[in-house]
């Protein structure tokens, strides 16, 4: 428990690198993990409760001034520029970049290397994808599909190519022993 820590709750967990700026509020059960990249919070940034917040090797999180993240979103790799609102349930990933003003209601994805131009607005469910990123609705999955297969997404978050024979067991070995290294 972070009890001495101004602005946590209870319960949380910030691991890492992890630098929170004034003003900042992380509500109870949520997780701020560093797994090999830094996490950088500024100015009034609030993460409701049950939120996880991660960086990785290569992927740091950086959220500028004045940002809501909500409760069981979960936000990797990625760049927040000021006053975005990103929903409850919402998936930001890896590389994606959502600028000033932009909105990610509940449950909308943020694909990998994506940018959210300023002031865009994802719908609930819906998924963007690309730079600039396509706003497409969750039915079309042929349409998120081929705006989302050159973000190579096996590639960006894990190193591995789309493809690559027995990938998962690359992925995993990879993963058992950089988590590893973080015990």
């Amino acid at each position: 428990m972070n009890r001495s820590v101004p602005g946590i709750a209870d319960g949380d967990s910030l691991q890492g690198d992890v630098a929170l700026g004034p003003g900042c509020r992380i509500g109870a059960g949520a997780r701020l993990l560093a797994e090999g990249g830094r996490i950088r919070l500024g100015e009034n940034v609030i993460v409701m409760p049950n939120a996880v917040l991660r960086a990785t090797p290569g992927h740091d999180l950086t959220i500028a001034d004045h940002c809501l993240i909500g409760p069981l979103a979960h936000v990797v790799g990625a760049r927040i520029e000021e006053q975005v609102f990103v929903a409850t349930g919402a998936a930001v990933f890896h590389g994606s970049i959502l600028e000033r003003g932009s909105e990610v209601r509940i449950h909308g994805v943020v694909h990998v290397n994506s940018r959210l131009p300023a002031g865009a607005v994802v719908p609930i469910d819906w998924v963007a994808v690309g730079d600039p990123a396509k706003i497409l609705p969750p039915g079309d999955h042929d349409a998120i599909w081929a705006a989302q297969e050159p973000l190579n997404f096996p590639e960006t978050v894990y190193g591995v190519p789309r493809g690559t024979p027995d990938a998962m067991v690359e992925i995993t070995r990879r993963m058992s022993a950089r988590l590893g290294a973080a015990d």
